[in-house]
């Protein structure tokens, strides 16, 4: 339709466009808006975007109807390739789809500023084929069974309002992703390659969490960009390992949001937030400390594997420079709150690795 791309253009002021397609036929500006979604979404896809992270960055702008629009769009895919790759089926159909009918007119509004949002986005590394690509082959990641011991400890950290057993459930958990990690170096196949998956970091002090994400990451052998303008960092590194370092960051992030609200000040917002990044910072640093250590004493019980693990980390390390190969890195957050340094280093050792 004339008026959509006119707006798109900005030949056609936005409100003005928003008036014409309200008193034009409902049934075929519905269907030309509509089809104008599907077609803006479908480009993002084959520019290697995936349905969650499509739907998280909308999500962000705040509009319910806007996210909803790309979870229907995702599932519009489903029953029309018959072979999809599994990674990207289960991220459509974990978005909910749409439920009720929204007012016509804002749903039109929604429609189009979705439009000119999605029009900002560019493309990105492809990391999973699109629908109506040759789905790859997936390999191998962390054995279920391992998982979900890892995931059953680290709730209990997550649950429990002692500070030290919410420790010795965290160390044993880490301590049970750098034996496992061991086992998966053990048996890797030869032409076993790193792979890379997005991890969305969430404001506020998203920095910050993308450092507390490193960290993680660089405990388990992987390696994270941050991008900053559309709030995602990549990590880099092998099935099993990423999958190990995911579970782990979120565990830890909900740990930390937890001991920081209970440790912070009862007053001045100018101080809460600097005793919240200084926090943050804190926490990074110190539970990267103590994941190394974990890690470290894994591996020193396989001493034989070292020439093995920097060979996988040489590749790791190719796989970051092939996809940005213009990185730059980033200055460190200050911290300019002593009582949330002290604050964040204590809770994380009281942090559950296990």
């Amino acid at each position: 339709m004339t008026t959509i791309q006119d707006v798109l253009e900005g030949t056609l002021s936005y409100e003005d466009g928003l008036d014409a397609l309200t008193v034009a036929p409902a049934a075929e500006t519905d269907a030309e808006l509509r089809a104008a979604v599907t077609a803006a979404v479908d480009r993002l896809f084959r520019s290697g975007w995936q349905p969650v992270e499509l739907h998280r960055v909308v999500a962000r702008l705040g509009n319910p109807l806007q996210a909803r629009l790309v979870a229907d769009a995702a599932h519009s895919y489903l029953p029309k390739f018959p072979d999809i790759d599994p990674r990207w089926r289960a991220q459509a159909e974990e978005l909910s789809a749409t439920r009720g009918n929204a007012d016509r007119i804002k749903g039109l509004d929604a429609g189009l500023a979705l439009l000119l949002e999605l029009r900002k986005l560019p493309a990105i590394e492809k990391l999973i084929p699109a629908p109506g690509e040759a789905p790859e082959k997936r390999l191998r990641g962390a054995d279920n069974r391992v998982l979900e011991r890892v995931r059953a400890l680290l709730a209990k950290a997550e649950s429990t309002d002692f500070p030290a057993e919410a420790e010795a459930y965290s160390a044993k958990a880490q301590e049970l992703i750098a034996r496992h990690s061991i086992e998966e170096v053990l048996t890797a196949s030869p032409d076993e390659a790193p792979l890379a998956r997005r991890v969305g970091v969430d404001h506020p002090y998203e920095s910050e969490k993308a450092g507390l994400l490193d960290a993680v990451a660089r405990a388990n052998r992987c390696h994270t960009v941050w991008s900053p303008e559309l709030a995602f960092s990549t990590v880099f590194g092998f099935d099993a390992d990423i999958d190990a370092v995911e579970l782990l960051y979120t565990s830890l992030l909900v740990q930390a949001n937890r001991a920081m609200v209970r440790d912070e000040p009862v007053k001045g917002k100018a101080r809460i937030k600097a005793f919240r990044r200084s926090f943050l910072v804190a926490y990074a640093v110190r539970i990267g400390e103590r994941l190394e250590r974990a890690t470290r004493h894994e591996i020193a019980q396989h001493g034989d594997l070292l020439p093995v693990l920097r060979g996988r980390d040489l590749q790791v390390r190719a796989a970051v420079t092939r996809a940005f190969p213009r990185t730059v890195r980033s200055r460190g957050s200050r911290v300019d709150s002593l009582e949330g340094w002290e604050s964040g280093r204590a809770a994380a050792d009281e942090a559950e690795l296990a």
